[in-house]
């Protein structure tokens, strides 16, 4: 009897509680009125994706459609997936993929762990002059032009630029790098490493400020060196950070900025140097094949997409790290 009657009472407060609570409505312009001057922060960042990142998504439509521009989105034929057909039969198609996947494969493999590694060795110095100096040296290449970086790459490897001077000085040889398909992924990959290591270095950095120093403590306490202090609590602790961006690197597979490559190509590369964004670049804006254009466009962006998922549920799995 006394059982029943704490129950009918509990159910008795809930009931209470459930009315008095305020309404979804209510709660949201609290919240609202509480921050409003964050949410109005937020307006032109959501303003700038709304008008240009969702708005021009209509222009998909074209990909479907011999598109004209005077005629319109709506007034153009429909033709359905003849665009798409018509990439993947082309002979261009393995070789936009190959290329494509080799350059990003192999900024995955060096480019990748380039930046960890700078963030954990300078992590180690204790010397602030020195370890201020190397990152500062590190970061300017990032906010180098990306045309002063090229005609930087050109020269250097020009037939009588610096490195074919040194291989004249051993008995090599000159060689215009640039004019061999053989020579670009390694051109490309080694100057993409050099220019963005230390600005990619900034988010572990980060990501190390928030180590706990008693664990180092802990760990010099019970004998560890510097390596195994490094192999079992700093790598513990920017795991995560790992983690997102390399699923973020995964779903960009696919994807390379095309004005470098579309600065440093050449016909004569083309066999190896030629990729996506440089054949969609081509195709649409040289050619004016718009509704082609869009339609490799989509599929690259459908890949990456694709990409992106399954490595966020691998990563969820092994890991528990994920991005959602």
């Amino acid at each position: 009897m006394k059982n029943t009657t704490v129950l009918k009472n509990q159910s008795e407060k809930a009931i209470l509680v459930t009315k008095g609570k305020p309404s979804f409505l209510k709660r949201f312009l609290r919240e609202f009125n509480r921050g409003k001057y964050v949410y109005l922060m937020l307006v032109p960042v959501v303003l700038y994706y709304l008008i240009f990142h969702y708005w021009p998504m209509i222009g998909i439509v074209i990909a479907f459609q011999d598109y004209i521009p005077g005629v319109g989105f709506f007034e153009s034929s429909w033709v359905g997936l003849k665009h798409f057909t018509e990439f993947f039969n082309s002979y261009y198609f393995w070789r936009l993929i190959k290329n494509t996947f080799l350059i990003n494969f192999w900024l995955l493999i060096f480019g990748f762990p380039a930046p960890i590694i700078l963030a954990l060795l300078l992590n180690e110095v204790r010397n602030r002059i020195f370890k201020r100096s190397v990152q500062t040296i590190t970061y300017i290449p990032h906010f180098i032009s990306l045309v002063v970086v090229v005609g930087i790459i050109k020269d250097f490897t020009a037939t009588d630029g610096m490195i074919n001077q040194l291989r004249d000085l051993m008995g090599a040889g000159s060689i215009p790098f640039l004019q061999f398909p053989e020579y670009f992924r390694t051109i490309y990959v080694s100057s993409e490493v050099w220019q963005t290591i230390g600005w990619s270095s900034i988010i572990y950095f980060a990501a190390l400020s928030n180590v706990n120093p008693n664990l180092y403590e802990a760990a010099e306490i019970d004998g560890a060196g510097r390596f195994r202090k490094m192999w079992h609590i700093t790598l513990p602790a920017i795991r995560p950070t790992i983690v997102i961006i390399l699923i973020l690197t995964l779903g960009n597979l696919l994807s390379t900025g095309f004005e470098k490559i579309l600065l440093l190509y050449q016909p004569l590369t083309y066999e190896t140097a030629d990729v996506i964004s440089t054949y969609v670049y081509r195709k649409g804006i040289e050619h004016s094949a718009f509704s082609f254009a869009t339609a490799v466009g989509l599929f690259n962006t459908m890949v990456n997409f694709t990409l992106l998922i399954i490595a966020n549920a691998i990563s969820r799995r092994i890991s528990d790290n994920s991005l959602w």
